[in-house]
């Protein structure tokens, strides 16, 4: 059984609300709804989200109670409190602790190949037919994440955050670089560091958008990196994320794991601001309009 595993625990703070639980779709479907069913389609037989406690009661009358139509559904809850260290958690601290610990969430609901995707992203039917593809022969300690190009995933409204790859020849994973502000100016596209200075990125450079294949054996990456992150932060934890890319970098580093990177011609889409809103619509309604999607998804 391969798992689709989504990540709907985020709190939406440049979109300034619940944007994982907007509607987008002709009948309020949300972005979600539509890599559920291309999933579905694409061979997946099981969908789990991540998501907060409070969230519960949305999801099962909403996504989940849709999804659940077609595929088992599953819930698991990204607590703060769901750590495998005994450390005083401050009560600033009030975001989850990211998205490694996300899928670390989901430990208990997972016991095959599995796809990470975030929930307010669009990924296109082809990457979850890749993903499946992968999955359906990936042996131990071997992933894979879709490699998008960078120019099919900006949008004009902002600043965005992307993983950087490097991709070596036989096309597995080297390392990825974090970039936190890459817009298009004038027609080229850049990197804003912290200082200011500027770093001028090309159109098909490979970025990672957190669509991954993970086999079970990932999980003890998680829970032992889990472990080093907090022992690590201890003295501050109010606002620091522990993030996918941090055991999937050190897997790498440490030659325990592999990562293919399958490269797609996908268009990204999604809502990192407000302004992006119209924009998904018109997206969603285009690819309607050409037949990919019915208007009524779930019939």
């Amino acid at each position: 059984m391969k798992t689709l595993l989504i990540m709907a625990a985020g709190m939406g703070s440049r979109y300034g609300g619940q944007k994982q639980t907007d509607g987008f779709g002709p009948c309020g479907e949300f972005i979600m709804d539509y890599s559920l069913y291309d999933a579905r389609r694409e061979g997946f037989d099981k969908a789990v989200f991540v998501i907060r406690k409070e969230d519960l009661d949305l999801f099962e009358g909403t996504v989940g109670k849709r999804a659940g139509k077609v595929m088992p559904v599953e819930y698991a809850i990204q607590d703060k409190n769901d750590i495998p260290l005994d450390v005083s958690i401050p009560d600033s601290r009030v975001k989850p602790w990211g998205t490694a610990h996300a899928v670390y969430s989901a430990r208990k609901n997972i016991d095959g190949p599995f796809a990470v995707i975030n929930a307010d992203d669009f990924y296109g039917r082809g990457a979850f037919a890749n993903l499946n593809g992968f999955l359906s022969k990936a042996g131990a300690h071997e992933y894979c994440m879709i490699g998008y190009e960078l120019i099919n995933t900006l949008t004009e409204n902002g600043g965005v955050s992307r993983g950087v790859c490097n991709v070596d020849a036989g096309g597995f994973l080297t390392a990825i670089e974090e970039h936190k502000t890459i817009s298009r100016e004038n027609g080229v596209i850049c990197n804003t560091f912290d200082d200011g200075t500027k770093k001028e990125l090309a159109p098909g450079t490979i970025v990672s958008m957190n669509c991954w294949g993970f086999v079970p054996d990932f999980f003890d990456a998680l829970g032992n990196g889990l472990v080093d992150f907090l022992e690590k932060n201890k003295s501050d934890l109010s606002k620091c994320e522990y993030y996918l890319l941090d055991p999937v970098g050190k897997e790498i580093a440490g030659k325990t794991a592999s990562v293919k990177v399958i490269p797609t011609n996908e268009k990204w889409f999604g809502v990192t601001y407000r302004q992006d809103r119209d924009n998904v619509k018109n997206q969603i309604a285009a690819l309607i309009a050409k037949g990919v999607y019915p208007e009524n998804l779930w019939g």
